[in-house]
C-alpha cells in the first residue's frame, strides 16, 4: 500500500495535481489542511470522481450539499463519486483509502462552494 500526501491552504491550491497509480494499487491519499482561515470561510476535502463523470454538473449541486459536507445526497450525484475525505478546517487531516480503477484518468477536486476553479486535479491509473 502507498500513502500519498496533498496539502491544502488558504489560497485555494493543493499543493499536488497529478497524481499516478498502477491499477488494482490499494491507495492512501492523507489530505492534510495547512491554511489558518476558519473552515466555514475556506474549508477543503478532496473527491475523486469516477471516470465519465460530469465535473461541472458534481461540483455545481456540491457546492449547495453544506449538509451533507459538499457531498449531494441525490443519487446520481453518488454516483459519480469514487472516493472523498470529509471538510477540514485549519491543521486539520483526513485519509481516504481506495483500490485504483482500471486505467484511464479520474478527476479530482474540492466541493466547497467555489473552489473547484483552482483545487483540482488528476488522478491517472496506469
Amino acid at each position: 500500500d502507498r500513502e500519498i500526501i496533498v496539502t491544502c491552504n488558504d489560497t485555494m491550491q493543493f499543493d499536488t495535481k497529478a497524481i499516478d497509480v498502477k491499477a488494482d494499487e490499494t491507495v492512501k491519499i492523507t489530505l492534510k489542511n495547512v491554511g489558518k482561515a476558519p473552515k466555514i470561510a475556506m474549508g477543503h476535502n478532496l473527491v475523486i470522481l469516477k471516470a465519465g463523470s460530469n465535473f461541472m454538473a458534481f461540483a455545481a449541486k456540491a457546492g449547495t450539499a453544506r449538509e451533507t459536507d459538499y457531498i449531494p445526497a441525490d443519487p446520481a450525484s453518488k454516483a459519480m463519486v469514487l472516493a472523498h475525505t470529509k471538510v477540514l478546517g485549519p491543521g486539520e487531516t483526513d485519509s481516504l483509502i481506495f483500490k485504483a480503477p482500471a486505467a484511464g484518468s479520474y478527476e479530482f477536486l474540492c466541493s466547497f462552494p467555489g473552489h473547484f476553479a483552482l483545487m483540482k486535479g488528476v488522478i491517472t491509473v496506469k
